[in-house]
């Protein structure tokens, strides 16, 4: 595996968050609120909103001293209260070196060390086998697969829905 570490993203990052979030094959396997074009404008957003919380819910992956990537634990309201969801991304170069399965159990132990919840989920497309297996490999269940419920660059896709616990 890569070397990596988890850390605060601070408005340095713009140049490395444009260079590795401008990509489509990024942008389509992340929500819509992830641009695309990823823009400096949109960065620049970006950095200004995540740089303000204490503690952090949105890390960067750095690697090789650049912000490539981020990961977040985005809390629920309500009778949600409990839960986060996770999201993260990572830029191409490093794909497939073992780096997101590291981050996801590094942002589960950071979640629950920080926020008082018991349940952390993420929600990969169907399609995404990469991130399916990445969330397998680091302790996450798959809890459900619910049929065409994403409506992304024109098409339906399945929402699969992964979840781990906070240890008893």
């Amino acid at each position: 595996m890569m070397n990596f570490k988890l850390r605060p993203w601070t408005m340095a990052d713009l140049d490395s968050l444009v260079k590795y979030a401008d990509n489509f094959n990024i942008a389509r396997n992340m929500a819509d609120v992830f641009p695309h074009p990823y823009t400096y404008e949109k960065g620049k957003a970006f950095l200004e909103m995540v740089t303000q919380g204490n503690p952090p819910h949105i890390l960067t992956i750095e690697v090789e001293g650049e912000a490539a990537g981020g990961i977040g634990i985005h809390l629920q309201a309500d009778i949600y209260r409990k839960n986060a969801e996770m999201g993260y991304w990572l830029a191409e170069p490093f794909w497939g070196k073992g780096i997101v399965t590291e981050a996801i159990r590094q942002m589960v132990d950071y979640g629950f060390a920080n926020w008082d919840i018991n349940r952390i989920f993420a929600r990969p497309f169907g399609y995404n086998i990469a991130s399916q297996r990445a969330l397998e490999k680091a302790g996450f269940v798959l809890e459900a697969k619910l049929q065409k419920t994403f409506y992304k660059n024109g098409e339906y896709q399945d929402e699969l829905i992964y979840a781990v616990r906070r240890p008893a």
